[in-house]
């Protein structure tokens, strides 16, 4: 039987990594999301203030199996 899956688009942030950030996104779609089978880092940017980064963000594709009954 063929798989299906379905994404959904996460920004995540966090003030100490892009690594973090990536990881933010996910824990939070882990929430309310079952059967997460990937994610896909799309891209990274930072706020600065000054000359310091002071929020690293990633916006990540989650991928999910649909449940069927």
């Amino acid at each position: 039987m063929a798989q299906v899956a379905k994404v959904v688009t996460i920004i995540g942030s966090s003030p100490e990594s892009f690594a973090k950030a990536a990881e933010a996104a996910v824990q939070e779609a882990a929430k309310t999301l079952r059967g997460i089978t990937g994610a896909d880092v799309l891209s990274m940017s930072a706020e600065v203030e000054g000359d310091r980064i002071t929020q690293y963000r990633t916006t990540v594709n989650i991928a999910f199996a649909i449940e069927r009954s």
